[in-house]
């Protein structure tokens, strides 16, 4: 008798590591899918609308060269006073990077760690 009850358990047992070892697999792909469905989301909705305001600079910048080309009687010196002023922001941005580079971290490791 007693044999036979260890025998039960140990069979209930397995049948309980084998049910929470299926678990959580199903608990690990759902955790991975929500995770990784958050970050195509938020790459999306990054590249629209990054696309959209780059659509819209490149617009306001040909509109102040022409504004600045007009105005200095050059055909040349708007499209270079721009570009330089968008040459210094990229260089102060890159100096900057790491300032920039945290808080990115910092928030996608809290979403995929949560």
């Amino acid at each position: 008798m007693a044999l036979d009850n260890i025998k039960q358990d140990l069979m209930e047992a397995e049948t309980n590591i084998r049910s929470y070892l299926e678990n959580s697999e199903e608990y690990t792909k759902l955790k991975i899918f929500k995770v990784l469905m958050k970050f195509v989301t938020i790459f999306a909705q990054i590249f629209l609308i990054g696309a959209l305001i780059l659509l819209a600079l490149v617009l306001l910048s040909w509109a102040v060269s022409n504004a600045l080309n007009q105005t200095l009687d050059s055909p040349y010196m708007g499209f270079f006073i721009v570009g330089t002023g968008y040459l210094l922001i990229a260089i102060v941005c890159y100096l900057l990077r790491d300032r920039i580079n945290r808080p990115i971290l910092r928030k996608f490791s809290k979403h995929y760690f949560d």
